[in-house]
This record gives structure tokens, C-alpha cells and sequence, in this order.
């Protein structure tokens, strides 16, 4: 294990303590609890929850520079009540959903030359639950298309581009509250963790739960996960009986036991893993902790070792994390993390070292390119693409990398409603031929008959009998 520590080229990743001028400060924020992030981020903007009647969201530019913060800044104020978890649209910067204790979802538009005045109306209103909205999250390939958790003890999918302000599918199949939602890589299903200790994984597009993990983790606090990208696999964070904190790595196929489980620490607070597929690292911040800690995620044994980690005295109440395009990349910065502190935003700016000034290739693949992989009807439809990477090469100026399913195969799946077409075609056609031998005069044989051919003839044997039954038998 430590030959794999000594080879990997993350294994001296630093994050430096932030510049006061880098600091968001004097950040009124609200004082409502819940299982979101309180935190979130896109290249463009940072949002946080703040303190003030109707649940207003602060909209800050990320990279604006830091400084206090005005009592009097503009924010996003379209709920009646506190906002409890918001999400930025992952292919629309200036788009941000929100849910709240009124019980509904909003869609808001930022402005496109920023916050120069309060937003005080939504672009959809989204109204179906009967209780507090407590997490939301887009869907991470099609166009409009985001999952909200409420405590009604439901999931609803909605199309927001539909028009329709009902829900697209409803989850009630849990009466446990749920602690985290997170769609897997393609956005065919999606796993949410729940107070009951279970993680269940869901079908939206078929409306059924098709596996499911009970006991995940034995200790009563929250549970949160996150799929490890294309992988498939799937890692909760959670807690022991002893309230030891933990990790888990389960395999969809077979999750009847973790692939991987590993110690953490003896800390209180929840867990929130974020998982960067370009470059395999897992990060884990705990609210209420200073720390940051980050691992290497690699797929065979031992799965997953220790990094390093990022220390301060001050505790986190949330934590985000920049899309790599927002990155610094002639600078090897790997990773960006905005943490939430009382009153305040700090950016960590975790860098690997390098003494050439030239492009690094190897620590900036092909990454998400902010554009969607298809429509939220052909999603619906049954269709799971991955979204077009681009090059993060200064040089090849955000050129479009051809996506990986289009590499290998140049056959399209066939969605739903091509194969459904198929299958009336079909059933069509043997009607016609049903008919055609009808009326010719020749008996057409029973369905299950089976026809043995032969040189001479075609010989016809009857379909077999049912099995009798035990009484049958006994007479």
C-alpha cells in the first residue's frame, strides 16, 4: 500500500490558508438547519442562504474577489419561507433552483450582467409537495431535469422545460425522511439515503426501487453518498454504533456486502464526500470540522488509501466545490472548495506542485464541458448518453472532446418509443400473416406448437398439456 501512495502523483497535494482579500465576509447567513449543503457553486457564482424574511439567497461572482459583504446586497427573494437547499443548473451558469420551507421549487434566472438588484420572481414555480423541500439536485446529463426531497417522505422528478407544473414521477416508497440524494453517473437512477439506515436505489423513468442496502451504516446519524463516476460503484459516508465515522464502497451488482470499508475518525460531524473523476481524488469535509480530507480512489485493492489533509481550528457549516472548468489550470490547481464558516466564504485552492509552466496533461484530462448530453424527452424516452468532455488546454481553446459512447460504437441505442414502434410494426405484420394463412385454408397452429421439419414433410406435434395438479395426482 505505501509502494501506491509513493507512486501516485496526487500524494503531495497542499491547499495554503486563503488571503484575507480572498475572503467573503460579514455574510448575514440563515440560521435554519436541514441535511443540505448550505453552499453552492458553478464557474460563475457562489450562493449561501441568508438571514431575512421570504429565505433570500446571496449571489456572489466567484471570481469578483472577496471583502464584506453589504447587508443591503441584492439577493434572490421569490420563497415565502427559509430556504433550506438550492442547486445550480450544471448547463445553465445563470440558472439556480431552490427549495424551501413553503413547501414549493423555484427556478430563478440570474441576471447576465449579475446581481444589480433583488430577483423577486421565479422562472417556474414547481408546487406538488405536501411538506418543507429539504434537498434538490439536477439531473447530470439531460436538459432540465431535477429530483427534489421533501419531508413528505417523496422524491418528485420534474421537466422543467415542459410547461407542466406537476411531477414527472412520484417516489413514495420509503416512509423514512431522506438524508442525501445523488444521481448516478449517467442519470439513469438515482440513490437516496435514509433515516431508516437504508439507501435505496430508484428508477424514476420505470417508477420503481431496483435495489436496495439496508443497514448501511449501524450508527443513527445521517448518511451521504456519492457515485464514483463511471465506475458505477457507489460510496456512503456514515457512522458506527460507537459513532466512529466511516466509509463504504458498494457494488450495484451485488451489494449484499461493501466492497470496501474504511475507518475514518471518532468526529461528530456529517460527513459530505465529493467525488472528481479527472482525477480520482475523493474529498471529505465534515460540518462542524476544520479539517478537509482527501483519498485516492483506484479499482482494485485496497480501493481506496489516504491523501492528506487540509487542518484549521475553524469549523465548516458547508462546503463547494468549483467545476474544474473554473479551475486555474496553468497553475495546477486540481481543486477548488468554498468553505462556510459562521460568517464567512473561504477559498481553498488545493494545487499539485510542478516546476514546468506548461500545460499538465496528465493532471487535466477531457472534462465535463457544461453542455448537456440530450434533451429531458429523449431522456424520458429511455436514452442514457454521457455529456461531451471538453480539453481544458489553453491552447486548444475549449474544443469539444468527441464523447466516449460515441468512440466506441458508432450504433445509437434506440430509445423507447423507436423500440415500441418495432414491436407494433411487428405485431402488425403477424396479424397479416395470421390472415393471409386463414383464408387460405390452412389452420394456423396453436401458440407454444412446436414444428419439426423434415425432407418429406413437415410434421406438426400439439402444444404439451398443463401440469396436473397434486389433487389430479392423488385421483
Amino acid at each position: 500500500m505505501s509502494h501506491i501512495v509513493r507512486a501516485s502523483k496526487y500524494r503531495h497535494v497542499y491547499a495554503d490558508a486563503p488571503k484575507q482579500s480572498d475572503r467573503w465576509e460579514n455574510i448575514r447567513l440563515s440560521t435554519s438547519n436541514g441535511e443540505g449543503n448550505f453552499i453552492k457553486a458553478n464557474t460563475k457564482f457562489v450562493a449561501v442562504p441568508l438571514a431575512g424574511g421570504g429565505g433570500p439567497v446571496g449571489i456572489f461572482e466567484l471570481n469578483g474577489g472577496g471583502g464584506k459583504i453589504s447587508p443591503t446586497h441584492p439577493s434572490l427573494s421569490c420563497h415565502k419561507s427559509p430556504v433550506l437547499d438550492f442547486d445550480f443548473n450544471p448547463f445553465h451558469e445563470h440558472m439556480i433552483a431552490t427549495g424551501s420551507e413553503d413547501q414549493t421549487v423555484k427556478v430563478i434566472g440570474i441576471p447576465p450582467d449579475g446581481m444589480t438588484d433583488h430577483v423577486t420572481e421565479p422562472l417556474v414555480d414547481l408546487q406538488g409537495h405536501m411538506k418543507k423541500v429539504t434537498l434538490l439536485k439536477w439531473h447530470p446529463t439531460a436538459q432540465n431535469i431535477i429530483a427534489s426531497v421533501s419531508a413528505d417522505h417523496t422524491v418528485k422528478v420534474w421537466d422543467v422545460e415542459s410547461g407542466d407544473s406537476g411531477a414527472i414521477c412520484t417516489d413514495d416508497s420509503n416512509e423514512a425522511l431522506r438524508q442525501d440524494i445523488n444521481w448516478n453517473h449517467t442519470g439513469s437512477v438515482y440513490a437516496t439515503s435514509c433515516r431508516d439506515k437504508a439507501v435505496r436505489i430508484f428508477d424514476p423513468r420505470e417508477g420503481a426501487t431496483v435495489a436496495e442496502i439496508l443497514n448501511v451504516h449501524e450508527g443513527a446519524r445521517s448518511t451521504k453518498l456519492t457515485y464514483l463516476g463511471s465506475r458505477g460503484t457507489l460510496l456512503t459516508v456514515g457512522f458506527t454504533k460507537q459513532s466512529h465515522r466511516q466509509i463504504k464502497i458498494w457494488d450495484p451488482r451485488n451489494l449484499e456486502q461493501p466492497i470496501k470499508t474504511e475507518a475514518v475518525d471518532q468526529g461528530t460531524g456529517t460527513m459530505i464526500p465529493h467525488f472528481d473523476e479527472d482525477t480520482n481524488i475523493l474529498y471529505l469535509a465534515g460540518k462542524g470540522d476544520g479539517n478537509i480530507r482527501y483519498y485516492e480512489v483506484i479499482d482494485e485493492n485496497p480501493h481506496i488509501f489516504k491523501l492528506s489533509e487540509y487542518r484549521t481550528n475553524v469549523p465548516a457549516k458547508g462546503v463547494a466545490f468549483v467545476p474544474k472548468r473554473g479551475l486555474k489550470h496553468m497553475k495546477c490547481e486540481t481543486m477548488r472548495i468554498l468553505k462556510l464558516t459562521s460568517n464567512a466564504i473561504e477559498p481553498l485552492s488545493f494545487t499539485v506542485p510542478r516546476k514546468s509552466e506548461a500545460f499538465q496533461e496528465d493532471l487535466f484530462p477531457p472534462t465535463f464541458a457544461g453542455l448537456p448530453a440530450m434533451s429531458s424527452a429523449e431522456w424520458l424516452d429511455g436514452l442514457d448518453k454521457e455529456c461531451p468532455k471538453m480539453s481544458l488546454n489553453p491552447a486548444d481553446n475549449g474544443s469539444i472532446a468527441v464523447a466516449s459512447e460515441e468512440i466506441q460504437s458508432d450504433v445509437k441505442p434506440k430509445t423507447r418509443s423507436q423500440l415500441q414502434k418495432e414491436l407494433n410494426e411487428m405485431i402488425e405484420y403477424n396479424e397479416l400473416l395470421i390472415k393471409v394463412i386463414t383464408d387460405a385454408g390452412i389452420t394456423v397452429p396453436e401458440k407454444g406448437t412446436t414444428i419439426i421439419p423434415s425432407e418429406e414433410s413437415t410434421e406438426v406435434l400439439p402444444p404439451p398439456p398443463p401440469p396436473k395438479s397434486d389433487e389430479q395426482d392423488e385421483a
